[in-house]
């Protein structure tokens, strides 16, 4: 989503939604978010950008709830070093590392439900592939492709049947 939502910020501590014309609570907020919406958040009375603090007291209210957020160490060291070097690493480098994180953990899932997917097939076809190597090879021939095999590597499987 491109356009961020506008909420502002009263001195009761209430959020309103200025889109939906109605007062919003840190778990709607919450909820805002994890549907993929970005928000900022203005104080009413002096027009001050407070996004950045409303969403660390919407993880500060999620660490509540399961009791952690970060281990003791960090917490440690964001206190010891606060403004300094961790600043930058937050700056830079965090927000990546969590996408990537994030990338790769989808990526190997996906990979991880084809090979259940294939072990599937596989229970399937196995009194097909007990009358010889020929069943085998052609449920390579298949499945390749989807894990991105090639050819030298189809061959190895060849080796074993």
């Amino acid at each position: 989503m491109d356009e961020k939502i506008l909420l502002k910020k009263y001195s009761n501590r209430r959020l309103y939604d200025t889109r939906k014309s109605r007062y919003v609570t840190l778990e709607d907020l919450t909820g805002m978010i994890k549907s993929g919406n970005q928000v900022k958040i203005i104080d009413a009375a002096t027009k001050a950008d407070v996004t950045a603090f409303i969403l660390t007291q919407v993880i500060l209210e999620e660490a509540r709830k399961k009791n952690i957020l970060l281990p003791e160490p960090v917490l440690h060291l964001i206190i010891q070093h606060g403004d300094g070097a961790l600043s930058e690493f937050f700056d830079k480098y965090l927000h990546k590392t969590i996408q990537n994180y994030l990338e790769y953990k989808k990526a190997f899932d996906d990979q991880f439900s084809k090979w259940l997917e294939v072990g599937t097939d596989m229970s399937k076809l196995m009194p097909d592939m007990m009358e010889g190597p020929a069943a085998m090879e052609n449920f390579m021939q298949i499945k390749a492709p989807e894990f991105g095999m090639r050819i030298a590597e189809l061959r190895i499987w060849k080796n074993y049947f």
